[in-house]
């Protein structure tokens, strides 16, 4: 399903579009380094996304997660997922997301995640309870879009999780469904 915002496509691509992320990737590789584990040089290539995109839409397909790239026109300039999605007593999902250097600061990335939450807490769409969402306690950027979005702090996590060579604490954020 793709979701739609005034400025923003946020949608799956077909393996077939694998340039599109892996360029994604080769232009922000340096900005995202301290907010993500490392990655082997394929990670920078259209073939290992290629693979991926099947590997992604078959994770859609189980409803194990739900990964959507963010598109201005036909370029890639950013990611949502929720991921670890479980029902059953919980109904949750742990959410990632990730911006284009170059458009830090102009509102996209809150405008996506505003469409994703809509369609994860709707009846029509996920219907999900809770999303949670972990951060590094020194990514102020991260901190503040999710504060504006109303996840509210839940906790702190001691090295949570192995980025950039290191295990990193994060602090623990988590949004509410209160109409589910």
């Amino acid at each position: 399903m793709e979701l739609t915002t005034p400025r923003l496509r946020l949608r799956m691509l077909e393996a077939s579009e694998a340039e599109l992320v892996a360029a994604f990737w080769i232009r922000n590789r340096a900005h995202h380094e301290p907010w993500v584990p490392k990655q082997p040089e394929e990670f920078f290539t259209a073939d290992y996304w290629e693979k991926r995109l099947i590997l992604y839409a078959a994770d859609n397909a189980a409803d194990t997660h739900v990964r959507r790239f963010v598109l201005e026109g036909d370029r890639v300039i950013g990611a949502v997922n929720l991921n670890n999605m479980v029902r059953g007593f919980f109904h949750s999902a742990h959410l990632g997301f990730s911006i284009d250097q170059a458009e830090q600061g102009r509102g996209k990335m809150h405008e996506a995640l505003v469409a994703v939450i809509a369609h994860a807490f709707s009846k029509d769409g996920l219907h999900l309870h809770r999303i949670e969402a972990n951060h590094q306690s020194h990514n102020v950027r991260s901190a503040a879009l999710l504060e504006r979005l109303g996840f509210e702090r839940q906790g702190f996590a001691k090295e949570y999780l192995f980025i950039n060579g290191a295990w990193r604490d994060h602090v623990m954020t988590a949004l509410i469904n209160r109409e589910w």
